[in-house]
Formats: structure tokens, C-alpha cells, sequence
């Protein structure tokens, strides 16, 4: 694994970089964004989201702009480090400097009151990873 190479290699890295360097490894081809995250909330709770589902507050869901519905991602706040996992169950932000929107409860998560900055990254997907690993009989 990534995380094995490194430390083979006499990497003098900390603990925490060991773990994000095995998170990055079950990101889909490490593919990031950063920029600014902002999130919506009661005013849209109930209200049905582009992908049919209704919107709820508490759930730890998100909106942009392309990724395909369902799609998980691991977002990290970038002035204190919080993560959280979301799913993308509608499109959006609709504000030309915003990458995403969150759920209320993903901002909370993440320490967000307003908009803050943030690192996006695509996680694997149960059946991409069974897709990868699936034997040929």
C-alpha cells in the first residue's frame, strides 16, 4: 500500500500523516477540489431535492454542481481540520465561488457557520471497489 511505501522508505512523517495518506488512498484517483463550502438548511427541509429524495437538515448530504447522485465524499474544513463524509443528493451551489453546499448537520460537523473553506475529495464506492476486485470464475 501507499502508506507501507512510505514508511519503507524511511519517510519521517507523524501519525496524522500516515492517516490522511490512507485516506487519500480510497479517494477515486485522488480527486480533489478547494474552495469555499456554504450550506442550506430549514428553509429547504422537506423540499425535494434534484435527485427526487427530500431534503433533510439533520442528514449529512450535500449539493454540487456534477458529481453523479450518491456519490460519497470526504470534505475537511480547512481552518480546523474537521471531516466529514457526505453524499450528493443535489445540485448546487448556484454562486459562481462556492464548490459546495452541505447539509446543516455536515456544516455543523465541519465547524461552518456561514461559508469556510474546504478540501473535497471522491471517495470509492462499495461497488466500484467490489467492480475492482470482483474474480472472473
Amino acid at each position: 500500500t501507499l502508506v507501507q511505501r512510505l514508511v519503507d522508505a524511511g519517510s519521517e512523517m507523524t501519525q496524522q500523516t500516515l492517516q490522511d495518506a490512507s485516506a487519500a488512498e480510497k479517494t477515486v484517483e485522488a480527486w480533489q477540489q478547494k474552495g469555499v463550502a456554504s450550506w442550506y438548511g430549514p428553509g429547504f427541509h422537506g423540499r425535494k431535492t434534484a435527485s427526487g429524495e427530500r431534503f433533510d437538515t439533520t442528514e449529512l448530504t450535500a449539493a454540487h454542481l456534477s458529481l453523479p447522485f450518491g456519490t460519497k465524499l470526504l470534505v475537511r474544513n480547512e481552518r480546523n481540520g474537521k471531516e466529514v463524509v457526505v453524499r450528493v443528493n443535489d445540485r448546487g451551489p448556484y454562486i459562481k465561488s462556492r464548490i459546495i453546499d452541505l447539509s446543516q448537520a455536515a456544516a455543523r460537523a465541519l465547524g461552518i457557520d456561514g461559508i469556510g473553506r474546504v478540501v473535497i475529495q471522491r471517495l470509492e464506492s462499495e461497488n466500484q471497489e467490489r467492480k475492482r476486485y470482483r474474480r472472473a470464475d
